[in-house]
């Protein structure tokens, strides 16, 4: 197979095309993780591992890989946790703009990597839709590797026979698309307000207060954002009326979502860093959102509950 520069990719050399390379932009330099290292070993067969609630198709979106505020660990606990016959990563999967800026990869990044690998090596499609964080890997599109498909952009059928136009959505935003500086200087607020949020957040859990979002707090009461939210969902469900779409699946705004607007149905998946979010659909085509944090504090609440009922008793 070759790149689209002529050169001959062999799969185990790409680590999701080979990260460090595009990214940095000088492959002499560049520091490569290898899909030969990161599935290395193969997690699922672990005796740990709880039993699999089952998904037609599980969509996730913005998980950021590559940043301080991946919530890496939270990730591969819902992959611990579902399955699916496909998986959708709609876009910023891997965060190129900060990886550009300096490289911060953890175990926990690869190890995110190793179960999506994992997943696929068991027969599990992965379709890789771009974002704009990712958009390295769109000199890429329509690369099919084994069970791993690189595209901007899918169509995407449900069990119940509509039509999804799957992409990220970064195409629908007017500041990332026409104002690249204005979209990289908010990236910078964004990430020293993930500091703060996470600051906070460890003063927090030091007195027993669950995770509490300052970004989304601060997005459901600034008017203009409220409005971008609308704005941006109006004009994706638009172009998949005007292209003959059922519906759509996205990512791009950090806002999971599903709502109706006429008769296309909007569905976004949320992202991996602040909501830890995922869409999934069942096999009668039903969808539903999965909020992978407050599912997994409301089971540590009832598991305290239980312990101090045994005590008492």
């Amino acid at each position: 197979m070759e790149s689209p520069n002529g050169e001959m990719l062999m799969f185990e050399d790409v680590s999701w095309l080979r990260v460090g390379e595009v990214v940095a932009g000088n492959a002499a330099d560049a520091k490569t993780t290898r899909l030969s290292d990161v599935d290395s070993t193969d997690e699922e067969t672990s005796v740990d591992d709880p039993p699999k609630q089952r998904y037609r198709t599980i969509f996730l979106s913005d998980i950021h890989l590559g940043t301080r505020g991946c919530q890496a660990e939270l990730l591969i606990s819902f992959l611990k946790h579902h399955s699916a016959d496909r998986v959708y990563l709609v876009g910023d999967i891997i965060d190129g703009w900060r990886l550009k800026k300096g490289l911060y990869w953890p175990q926990s990044h690869n190890d995110v990597l190793r179960r999506l690998f994992t997943l696929m090596k068991r027969g599990t499609q992965v379709v890789y839709v771009t974002g704009n964080h990712d958009e390295f890997l769109r000199r890429y599109d329509d690369m099919v590797l084994g069970n791993l498909s690189l595209v901007e952009s899918a169509d995407h059928r449900t069990a119940d026979g509509k039509r999804l136009l799957v992409i990220h959505g970064d195409q629908f935003d007017v500041i990332t698309r026409y104002h690249r500086w204005v979209a990289l200087l908010g990236d910078a607020g964004y990430i020293a307000l993930m500091e703060i949020n996470r600051v906070f957040n460890r003063v927090r859990n030091r007195f027993g207060f669950g995770y509490w979002s300052l970004s989304a707090w601060i997005k459901g009461r600034v008017k203009r954002a409220v409005s971008f939210v609308s704005d941006y969902e109006q004009a994706v469900a638009h172009e998949c009326h005007r292209r003959s779409f059922d519906g759509v699946v996205c990512g791009h705004i950090h806002h999971a979502e599903i709502s109706d607007y006429g008769d296309v149905r909007y569905m976004n998946c949320g992202d991996w860093v602040e909501s830890c979010t995922a869409l999934v659909e069942d096999d009668e085509g039903q969808f539903s959102i999965i909020h992978w944090r407050e599912e997994l504090q409301a089971t540590s609440a009832q598991a305290q509950t239980a312990r101090s009922e045994s005590q008492a008793a």
